[in-house]
């Protein structure tokens, strides 16, 4: 097992939270030890998900000029997982037999995709396996 490192959208989301402080400050601390280690990863959805979030529900909405040079600097070296058929076949099998939601099933088929030792999200149970990936959460 590598000790790569997956990060959630959320820990993208935290980072521009100005009422958590503390949350941010730990998702920022994440994403440095990403870039820093080049062991962090992030998948197509973390991106489009993100951006989502971004673009639509900050206040003031993120402008076009700062969503581009985050994508280049901060997201698109942590871009490791792309879509693909196998990809979804295999997030498939995640969603039936986990029973976890599809946006679930594609970020833990990603991670494990990229055999990350360590999913880094909030969304699931802290320290749950996913075969050899085990969830931790970092606001806990």
């Amino acid at each position: 097992m590598s000790d790569r490192f997956f990060l959630d959208t959320n820990v993208f989301i935290y980072s521009f939270d100005l009422t958590s402080l503390a949350k941010a400050q730990r998702a920022l601390t994440l994403i440095r030890e990403a870039h820093s280690s080049r062991k962090g990863v992030v998948s197509f959805q973390v991106v489009q998900e993100f951006f989502n979030f971004a673009l639509r529900r900050t206040v003031p909405p993120m402008a076009i000029p700062d969503a581009v040079q985050y994508l280049t600097t901060i997201l698109q070296p942590l871009l490791a997982v792309h879509s693909s058929p196998a990809l979804y076949s295999e997030a498939l099998q995640m969603y039936s037999h986990y029973r976890l939601s599809w946006y679930d099933a594609l970020i833990v088929t990603a991670a494990v995709e990229a055999d990350c030792a360590v999913l880094y999200s909030e969304d699931f149970q802290d320290g749950q396996r996913f075969g050899k990936t085990r969830v931790k959460n970092p606001f806990d």
